[in-house]
């Protein structure tokens, strides 16, 4: 059965930036209609995929995102607070061919920003600079896991992904580090550009050295102090990038010499 739900109860941090005096008639206007989706694949919208809807807030539970290029497959873990807007105004394929799939590995609610939600959202800016946020969120962890996936041994890369996985998913034990996600092998490589049995030696590494251990029910547990911070000597081996295009002439780009 579908509901509407004030969507400063489902995600009261994208109230944040709105003033006390007017949260309440902030928590009235903006409702929103929530989905639950079963574990397994998804179509990608389905039904809600409307070209005039804004995307879906992710309310609880986790989504994979592929995308398949040839025989490669990069996938992207999306949570709770995470917006997405998985159809788009483009019908045409880009020169790159590619796939994207989608499976919610968990129970999944998503909340629909629907036109209507749209209209409403007008009058309250302050949301909307909250949920533009969200894309920069997300935009950022695509950023940082792309430059995982670029290290140089495949134990740096997983021992970077669980404390990246951890500042979001992960929880606080007297063991250490809690990451409460039953990762596969396959999966892991997918999200390091790894394959799977590269993946298993480098996680057989990291067991070996008591700084990554997988739990009886799945989950994983992270030991030791946080990785990632550059070395002294990063600047010599990324330096800045001082240019990226050929400068052309003006006649080049078809501009007129004043």
């Amino acid at each position: 059965m579908r509901r509407r739900f004030p969507l400063l109860d489902l995600d009261p941090d994208l109230g944040a930036l709105v003033r006390e005096e007017v949260r309440d008639a902030c928590r009235r206007e903006l409702d929103v209609e929530v989905h639950r989706l079963p574990q397994g694949p998804w179509g990608a919208g389905g039904e809600h995929a409307d070209a005039e809807h804004a995307g879906l807030l992710m309310v609880d539970g986790v989504i994979a995102r592929d995308v398949v290029v040839s025989d490669t497959v990069s996938t992207e873990l999306l949570g709770p607070g995470d917006v997405v807007r998985p159809w788009s105004l483009q019908a045409s394929p880009g020169l790159l061919r590619s796939t994207i799939r989608w499976t919610a590995l968990t129970d999944v609610r998503v909340g629909v920003l629907d036109r209507w939600f749209a209209g409403r959202l007008a009058r309250w800016p302050e949301v909307n600079v909250a949920l533009l946020d969200r894309l920069n969120e997300r935009t950022d962890r695509l950023a940082t896991t792309q430059a995982i996936s670029q290290l140089n041994r495949v134990d740096r890369r997983l021992l970077s992904l669980f404390w990246h996985l951890a500042e979001r998913w992960g929880r606080m034990t007297p063991e250490g580090v809690a990451i409460p996600l039953t990762l596969s092998h396959r999966m892991l490589g997918q999200l390091v550009g790894a394959r799977r049995p590269t993946v298993s030696s480098a996680i057989g590494e990291l067991a070996s050295r008591d700084e990554l251990v997988r739990r009886d029910d799945g989950t994983w547990l992270l030991k030791g102090d946080p990785v990632g911070a550059p070395t002294g000597d990063a600047e010599r081996w990324v330096p800045i990038r001082r240019r990226l295009l050929a400068e052309l002439p003006d006649e080049k780009l078809g501009l007129e010499t004043p």
